[in-house]
């Protein structure tokens, strides 16, 4: 019968992040998407396992990724745009450490707190006590821009900076694939298990890729979203932007498949788990917004799979419709290896139930916390904070400080063309999910200024 690894398994499972940055739910082959083509992602998600109500807790580059890497809400970790990770503050390469991983991250890293108004951040040296505590760390604090990008590690006479060659993603990737050579097979009394995180930020903008990837993508091609409204100026910017988008989630789709070629290669796929997600969405005109932090679905929905593992232990594939937000993500990854989730991450463990034999987690929560802080005020976004939820059971309530905003029933409205927030006829609904928010506001310390019932 197959069991959930422990700390004293034979195999000791290795754990592999990968994610793009503003790389949206719908936005897969799997998810039917008719504008892109993913087979090595849509292969993970037939393998393994989707969690398809996955979001991002607060949709914003910086706040996102604190939020994944300490499993703490923002108000606790990083609240803001370019606000710096606490110093000191533990993050699950700590954790993993303390229970004897090798732990790497290759990538965009956007935590040390660096103003692109004070210069470009891709010439900014994070401190190599400001890396989140990673054993191996090759990255750059941000960039915006695929074909010039920098990457830094190391320290004194043994510290590195140069420019990657080619495209962002590629060379990533080839860095990361490096690494995994470096590590070799991972068995009880050889090397020890790794945990890595490659980082890139395609498809962020601008939205660009290498022209072979580029060609089959036209501005005239794209099929728009339902909510993209008929307006000319927003159409526009949607159809130029959307191409680029498509053909760069489609390089990034190739480069995970060039990933699961090399653990098959090094023989690690059967003791590997491949998580794959996002740390945000974007809009892309729907609704009449673009890039991120908005609650809408195109900024909030994020992908979530869950594979890897084979023969030595089998997933119950398929799709879960369980809340799961990043600040899950890294106490579900600890459990998955069989390790105790320290006390002070603030998210869940999913793992229970991701194997044949088992059941699910208990009491687990019906509902996501989403929030947005300080707002950057970039063009085409949400220019105020606001704080909502997002339910098991296909709910999404959203609201403005001291004023309710939104409200839909995703069931019947997936597209969110019906705002209910302020129709009568739902007033008991809006009672009902206002006292979810709050609750998610009083448990987490939150002091967000709510409206009345």
């Amino acid at each position: 019968m197959t069991t959930t690894p422990t700390k004293t398994s034979a195999h000791r499972p290795n754990v592999i992040w990968i994610f793009g940055d503003q790389h949206r739910a719908q936005t897969l082959g799997f998810r039917g998407d008719p504008n892109v083509s993913t087979p090595h992602l849509d292969r993970m998600a037939t393998e393994g396992i989707v969690y398809g109500n996955a979001v991002s807790n607060t949709p914003l580059c910086c706040p996102a990724r604190g939020t994944l890497l300490t499993s703490r809400y923002p108000h606790h970790c990083v609240p803001g745009h370019e606000d710096p990770l606490p110093q000191g503050m533990p993050t699950i390469a700590t954790a993993m450490k303390a229970e004897g991983y090798h732990t790497a991250y290759v990538g965009k890293w956007h935590l040390d707190g660096f103003s692109e108004g004070s210069g470009r951040a891709a010439m900014h040296i994070t401190d190599p006590d400001r890396r989140g505590n990673f054993d191996h760390w090759v990255g750059y604090e941000n960039n915006n821009s695929p074909f010039d990008s920098w990457v830094h590690g190391g320290s004194g006479k043994d510290a590195f900076h140069y420019q990657l060659p080619g495209y962002e993603t590629d060379a990533l990737t080839d860095l990361f694939i490096k690494h995994l050579e470096e590590c070799g097979p991972s068995t009880e009394g050889d090397n020890k298990p790794f945990f890595a995180v490659l980082s890139v930020q395609p498809p962020h903008n601008p939205y660009v890729a290498p022209a072979s990837w580029m060609r089959p993508h036209s501005p005239a091609g794209v099929q728009l979203r339902k909510n993209v409204p008929p307006v000319a100026r927003i159409e526009e910017e949607a159809r130029r932007s959307l191409a680029g988008y498509h053909a760069m989630v489609e390089n990034l789709d190739a480069n995970v498949g060039r990933i699961r070629a090399a653990l098959d290669e090094l023989q690690l796929t059967a003791n590997t788990h491949v998580i794959f997600f996002s740390d945000h969405g974007d809009m892309m005109g729907s609704h009449g917004q673009f890039k991120k932090l908005s609650p809408w679905e195109e900024s909030i929905r994020v992908p979530m799979i869950f594979a890897g593992l084979t023969p030595y232990y089998g997933y119950r594939n398929g799709e879960r419709d369980q809340p799961f937000g990043l600040v899950d993500l890294a106490p579900t990854t600890m459990g998955l290896c069989g390790l105790d989730v320290p006390e002070w991450m603030e998210g869940t463990d999913f793992s229970a139930g991701h194997f044949y034999g088992e059941h699910s987690p208990k009491n687990p929560p019906e509902s996501s916390y989403l929030t947005s802080g300080t707002p950057t005020t970039h063009h085409d976004s949400v220019d105020r904070p606001w704080r909502g939820v997002a339910t098991k059971d296909g709910w999404k309530y959203v609201v403005l400080e001291q004023q309710p905003w939104l409200l839909f029933n995703l069931n019947e409205d997936p597209y969110e063309l019906a705002n209910l927030a302020h129709n009568s006829r739902f007033w008991d609904k809006r009672r009902e999910l206002h006292s979810v928010l709050a609750k998610w506001v009083r448990d987490t310390g939150d002091t967000f200024p709510l409206p009345e019932p």
